[in-house]
């Protein structure tokens, strides 16, 4: 009888290891699935953040046709907060802004863990903090909450939140939004506002010294104010620090750096933009809760005009004020619009629009009076009528001179601007029917007592600067009335109403007898080359309608 055998050593070998392997795999498989079902569960956790509001205010702004800011406004709770330019801030303050505050921002994913380590080993071996580890994620969340971050809790509570806006907007929405609330001190949230403020311009193209001190100032925006001297030197040196660490970047050079760091810094804050205020304030009304309001103002006319009525109130009292508004007399667009001298000045009553308040209009009717003459067959330009005393009822009106120049052509009255002549016209047209033909035009023309009088054609009635360029507008266009508008293609059709008069060729005499005689019918049509008045490029500038009061 034989003894068995003893197991083979290297037959058992294959049969251990291929035990080590399972059981390995299926180590390895309950890892990946706790793994699995901990990212799960860890999603979850993300997802059910408590989101505060990502849809932040901004102030209501209205531009220029070309896009440059007119006039802008504080968001309800008082703060100067703007959306960023829709062309972009300059990419040399983002790079700056992410190699100062958070290197590895394009990696990470809300939390930067290697400088959580980094910050957590500086402080065990010095006892206390010497860096943080806020990243522009975690810098955002905080800004969105506005609540306590001294404490562990908060840290805990902004990674979170820091995590969650990474997978819920990305990392256009996290710069989007820190560009709009990142603090500025005082009343003064987001890069667009402080480059207004601090450097009377738009972040669009900032020098390497402007960029670096926008970024520098969130971190201590008080302490670090620049137009406070006693902080100036920690406002340069916070800047200066930016700059060093763009050079070390590669951002700028050591030529740029050494000549931004002699860049002086801004002394005191610029006054927002306020160019047509009134008009602006009057669209942001009709249109509530626009965060973005497009004009027709053409932004070197609007200067133009507003240094024209400064100066035409410079020497006169402090109660004087003007208004004016220039408008294409083609399309209607408002191209320039001054509804005060002096926007908020109290004496001058700064915050009246005097484009829309009903004002006597003087002599400006005038023109009106002899286009309807003209459209009737009443005169021509060479008609011969009397300027010397007359009697309309009770009323004998004088010329601003009380002067009086017996018989003159109606081409030297309008000239001249010569009250009895016109008086005599509107007489004979009937002042209703003068009202009438001026409310065609578009103009309100308010008057005492309901009915029209002959006074009206002198400046016995109510109209708006608005209504009298409209009018004007509506000469131009050979009496086809042209409503001014003054939004961005908000163009409108024209009524059907139209000023009577320089529609049609001119009649060839004027009116025989009546009451009160109009004028003398000079035989036949008006000599050659005599000036009419649809040859208006006489009397305005091509594609332009100019009213001032």
């Amino acid at each position: 009888m034989t003894s068995p055998s003893p197991p083979d050593p290297a037959a058992a070998r294959p049969r251990r290891q291929g035990g080590r392997i399972i059981a390995l795999t299926l180590a390895l498989g309950l890892l990946a699935g706790a793994m699995d079902a901990g990212r799960m569960q860890f999603d979850r956790w993300l997802d059910a953040t408590p989101m505060p509001p990502l849809a932040v205010p901004v102030g209501t702004e209205v531009v220029a046709r070309n896009g440059s800011l007119l006039r802008a406004f504080q968001v309800g709770d008082g703060l100067w907060r703007l959306a960023p330019p829709a062309s972009g801030v300059d990419p040399r303050l983002l790079d700056m802004l992410i190699a100062w505050e958070d290197r590895r921002f394009a990696s990470h994913h809300g939390v930067d863990w290697r400088a959580v380590l980094r910050a957590a080993g500086q402080a065990v071996r010095h006892g206390r903090i010497v860096s943080g580890a806020s990243t522009l994620s975690m810098q955002t969340a905080r800004l969105l909450e506005r609540g306590p971050t001294a404490d562990w809790r908060g840290k805990l509570r902004q990674a979170r939140l820091a995590m969650a806006l990474e997978r819920r907007i990305g990392k256009d929405g996290i710069l989007a939004l820190y560009l709009r609330l990142a603090p500025y001190g005082g009343n003064t949230e987001g890069v667009r506002a402080a480059a207004l403020m601090w450097f009377g311009k738009e972040p669009t193209r900032l020098t390497p010294a402007e960029a670096a001190l926008l970024v520098a100032l969130p971190q201590a925006p008080e302490s670090r104010r620049p137009d406070i001297a006693a902080r100036r030197g920690a406002a340069q040196a916070a800047r200066d620090r930016v700059l060093a660490r763009a050079e070390a970047a590669g951002i700028i050079d050591a030529d740029t750096a050494a000549l931004a760091r002699k860049t002086p810094l801004p002394t005191g804050r610029r006054a927002f933009p306020a160019h047509a205020a009134l008009l602006a304030e009057r669209l942001r009304a009709a249109h509530p809760g626009a965060v973005r309001i497009e004009t027709t103002i053409d932004p070197q006319l609007q200067r133009a005009a507003e240094t024209m009525v400064a100066r035409a109130i410079a020497r006169g009292s402090e109660r004087l004020s003007a208004a004016a508004i220039v408008a294409d007399h083609v399309t209607g667009e408002v191209l320039a619009e001054v509804g005060t001298a002096d926007f908020g000045a109290t004496p001058r009553a700064g915050f009246i629009d005097m484009t829309r308040a009903l004002r006597s209009p003087g002599s400006t009717l005038k023109p009106f009076v002899y286009a309807m003459g003209f459209d009737d067959g009443l005169i021509h330009p060479d008609s011969l009528i009397e300027d010397r005393p007359a009697s309309f009822g009770r009323w004998q009106p004088q010329n601003f001179d009380r002067q009086f120049r017996g018989t003159v052509t109606v081409r030297e009255a309008l000239r001249q601007s010569l009250n009895i002549p016109v008086v005599r016209i509107a007489d004979a047209l009937g002042p209703a029917r003068v009202v009438a033909g001026l409310r065609r035009a578009g103009m309100r023309v308010e008057t005492q007592g309901g009915a029209p009088g002959l006074a009206v054609v002198l400046g016995g009635a109510g109209v708006s600067l608005h209504d009298l360029v409209s009018g004007y507008a509506a000469l131009a266009q050979g009496g086809q009335r042209v409503v001014l508008h003054d939004l961005a293609g908000a163009a409108e059709a024209a009524g059907p109403g139209s000023v009577q008069g320089a529609a049609r060729g001119q009649p060839q005499c004027g009116l025989a007898g009546g009451r009160h005689p109009v004028a003398h019918p000079r035989a036949g049509r008006p000599r050659a080359g005599a000036h009419r008045l649809q040859d208006r490029h006489q009397l305005w500038p091509p594609r332009r309608a100019v009213g001032g009061l």
